[in-house]
């Protein structure tokens, strides 16, 4: 079951592959509750799942306004068919879906940035959704993945604003210092922080948090690269007695760039999971300090998720937090997630 509390539902799977919750419910149900003239709005990189596609063309069925922007990547094939009229290749899929949403007049967009939009988002009210799950058959069946909602009318106007820029084609490295410093909302009383990459350089922040740490910091984390400054914070967090326990997806561990043995070098106990016994990816973007901050979103720990794709990442909590109700709410958000860290290095390290 979904933590569910205060502002927040925290969604951690799947449970195809022992999580606790399932990532595909969450999703459908969030574009279900969409009504006539509503407007919803998603930023995702990639959508292939059919079950995501139906319920964005109900949602348009029932009078709602869609506004749908993708990476163009998935739609374009390797290389020039020979006969590109015929359907077929790898993300054939993509296409038939993106076609199907725009008889429905679905406005979909493909983005315009040349490096990756690597949003996973989506605003309807004052709600949002957002996390790791890619709106994929793959992300919310096979990978290990989250999905957060956050019912607050400040942060979703954060990401109403993202949404417009997206729109605008204002991505990447053309939005960099067009918007202000991060803004802190209280979501039912939990300090919360939407920053978006590479306008708001979320890599300052993770380190920022990491600084503070005094006891433990649990990470899991897809894409890990040497030199990101992620990694030396968490080596410096080690030497100064902070219990440091990460999670790497086993094929991007072991990369040359990857920061993997800088961690080890540097006493982080490290395992590397996935790609194994019919588990995919371990593509959580995940971390929990003192069992009472949460770091999540689409944000991958590289110079290029920092710099130059399109990313967006929630601070959950406050370690300075002195309202007692506040801290209770944080400090459950975060133990359930380092507890699905805690499963995932037992089940699949």
């Amino acid at each position: 079951m979904p933590l569910v509390h205060g502002g927040f539902e925290l969604h951690l799977g799947p449970v195809e592959q022992g999580g606790p919750d399932s990532l595909i419910d969450p999703i459908v149900n969030f574009i279900n509750q969409a009504r006539a003239r509503q407007k919803l709005m998603i930023a995702v990189q990639e959508i292939d799942e059919q079950r995501i596609a139906d319920a964005i063309v109900r949602a348009r069925q029932r009078k709602v306004t869609v506004d749908v922007v993708i990476e163009q990547s998935y739609l374009l094939g390797k290389k020039a068919a020979v006969n590109p009229s015929q359907p077929g290749g790898p993300h054939e899929i993509n296409r038939q879906l993106q076609n199907m949403m725009l008889r429905a007049t679905v406005d979909l967009k493909c983005d315009f940035n040349p490096d990756i939009f690597h949003q996973k988002f989506m605003v309807l009210g004052n709600k949002v959704l957002t996390g790791s799950t890619n709106f994929t058959t793959t992300g919310v069946t096979k990978n290990l993945n989250h999905v957060v909602v956050v019912n607050d009318a400040e942060i979703a106007n954060l990401y109403k604003r993202e949404f417009k820029e997206i729109q605008q084609g204002r991505f990447g490295k053309q939005s960099i210092d067009r918007d202000e410093k991060p803004k802190d909302a209280r979501v039912t009383g939990v300090r919360t922080k939407a920053l978006f990459a590479p306008d708001h350089a979320p890599e300052m922040e993770v380190m920022k948090q990491i600084l503070k740490a005094k006891q433990r910091i649990d990470f899991a984390v897809f894409t890990f690269a040497q030199s990101s400054g992620i990694d030396d914070a968490l080596v410096a967090a080690d030497k100064n007695g902070i219990a440091v326990r990460g999670l790497l997806d086993r094929r991007m561990g072991n990369q040359k760039w990857a920061a993997k043995d800088t961690l080890v070098a540097g006493g982080v106990d490290l395992r590397l999971i996935g790609n194994r016994n019919g588990l995919g990816k371990l593509h959580h973007k995940l971390m929990t300090i003192d069992d009472s901050i949460t770091i999540l979103g689409s944000f991958n720990y590289t110079k290029p998720a920092n710099r130059s794709n399109d990313e967006n990442i929630l601070i959950i909590g406050d370690l300075n937090e002195t309202n007692g109700a506040a801290k209770s709410k944080q400090m459950k958000i975060a133990t359930a997630a380092r507890k699905e860290i805690d499963r995932i290095r037992v089940d699949h390290g």
